[in-house]
């Protein structure tokens, strides 16, 4: 059976998690790095019908 100590425990553990991705998503926007991404997404995606 299941604790009624591990549930907020791991609940504690997820809201950890979203927070730690939020931020570092919220780093990747200030810093202008979804451009990055998008330019290698093109380059990957012309290279593979054969026009890059």
């Amino acid at each position: 059976m299941k604790t009624a100590k591990a549930k907020p425990k791991r609940t504690a553990v997820q809201m950890g998690i979203l927070f730690t991705a939020i931020f570092f998503i919220g780093i990747g926007i200030a810093k202008q790095e979804y451009l990055e991404v998008m330019q290698k997404a093109v380059r990957i995606c012309l290279e593979c019908i054969g026009i890059g």
